[in-house]
């Protein structure tokens, strides 16, 4: 029997899910943190990978995704996280995916992610970049970012 895995849209209930498990990812360095203000505030940005085969009715939360615009032209990939169980099922290209997919229908020209993963990025079609092409993300977030400005993570840019 083969599970089928979907994504949608956060709500309301995922907020907590969403914020501990980025927060774990945080803990490790691997991401930054995020608040529970941070995760309302953003949460229609989000979405999560459900198993609607699952016995909870609405499906167990497997992962989560983040997709933010930062300009008419320009969007984020981030907060992009799936528990360690659940990876290896194709559930982060599935999240990705869904930003991608989003972000062409709103008529955006491209997307990115800063990520300390970049291979995962490049099998889905981007391509890396200088941060510094991207200036309108640095200087909106990454300036008051804890690890500005020695980021040692790597930009990843994807045309639509």
């Amino acid at each position: 029997m083969t599970r089928t895995l979907t994504v949608v849209k956060a709500e309301i209930g995922d907020a907590q899910a969403i914020h501990d498990l980025v927060n774990l990812y945080a803990q490790r360095g691997d991401m930054l943190p995020r608040t529970m203000g941070e995760v309302y505030e953003n949460l229609r940005d989000f979405y999560v990978a459900r198993d609607p085969s699952t016995s909870s009715g609405q499906g167990d939360f497997l992962g989560c995704v983040a997709l933010h615009i930062v300009w008419s032209d320009l969007a984020e990939v981030k907060s992009l996280a799936v528990p360690e169980v659940a990876q290896s099922r194709g559930l982060g290209s599935l999240l990705v995916n869904a930003c991608v997919d989003e972000a062409r229908r709103i008529g955006l020209e491209r997307v990115f992610a800063l990520t300390y993963r970049p291979a995962f990025f490049e099998r889905l079609g981007f391509v890396q970049a200088d941060v510094m092409t991207l200036p309108r993300k640095v200087w909106n977030e990454c300036y008051r970012c804890p690890k500005f400005p020695s980021c040692n993570e790597i930009a990843l840019v994807r045309e639509l």
